[in-house]
């Protein structure tokens, strides 16, 4: 039994598993407001058609109109409860994709998986300010491996408890920006979750993709460093999980056992 991973950049994964591909917050453009993409090419269109494509929170480089408005025709869109009251653009969007609300504790079938929705620790508004909200999500995925999509989030008491046992976990460990603002996980606080959750393997995501628009030589590490950094964490704090970090448009097949 084996799962395919690639890793597109910032949040963007393809998760294959059972013969069921899904896309997480899918960031298939240049430009996402401010933030430009500095590395790594853009997925390709044979991407952009998964049979599902899974967002988690809000966020405009998680939840990106102009992205999910080039996936297939059909698509299935699995969002937090609540998006589409919060963003009006989704409403729009139901016209062409099939787009489905979650709640954490809740789940639904897409193709031969099964896609759990737990929670995150992370602000789940679309704006900084207002009352647009929706609450952040993570997922797990369950078929031949119960792989952990965390989405956006910081350490929580209960997030082993929530995700229950796993066999892999993709993990933010960066950010889009000179600082990391609460309900994140930098690498070292990824590496914690992992000695939590203890997956046989993970992957890096989140970081050296996206920057703001003029300010490449601000704190430039930040940018760069979050992914070994985290491999040099993982290694000290949960030696026993196998971490795979991913170039951009890399993938990696790994083994399930049990």
């Amino acid at each position: 039994m084996a799962v395919d991973i690639t890793w597109w950049g910032h949040a963007t994964a393809t998760v294959r598993d059972s013969g069921t591909t899904v896309l997480t917050d899918p960031l298939l453009t240049r430009r996402c407001a401010h933030l430009l993409r500095r590395r790594g090419p853009l997925p390709p269109p044979s991407v952009w058609a998964p049979d599902a494509a899974l967002v988690t929170h809000l966020h405009a480089d998680h939840l990106h109109l102009r992205s999910l408005a080039r996936l297939a025709p059909g698509t299935l869109l699995v969002v937090p409860r609540g998006a589409p009251r919060a963003v009006a653009g989704l409403r729009r969007l139901a016209r062409r994709l099939q787009i489905r609300e979650i709640a954490p504790g809740e789940s639904l079938p897409v193709g031969a998986l099964r896609v759990r929705a737990v929670p995150a620790a992370h602000d789940g508004r679309r704006l900084p300010v207002g009352p647009r909200h929706a609450a952040a999500l993570g997922y797990v995925l369950e078929g031949e491996a119960r792989t952990y999509y965390a989405g956006d989030t910081d350490l929580f008491e209960s997030m082993a408890r929530e995700t229950g046992p796993v066999d892999l976990a993709l993990l933010p460990v960066g950010g889009w920006g000179p600082r990391l603002g609460h309900g994140h996980l930098n690498a070292e606080r990824a590496a914690e979750a992992l000695a939590r959750l203890r997956p046989a393997g993970a992957v890096p995501v989140h970081y050296g993709t996206y920057w703001p628009v003029g300010m490449a030589a601000v704190r430039p590490h930040e940018f760069h460093a979050p992914g070994d950094e985290f491999v040099r964490h993982a290694a000290r704090l949960a030696p026993q999980v196998r971490v795979h970090r991913l170039a951009h448009g890399e993938s990696v097949r790994l083994a399930v056992t049990g």
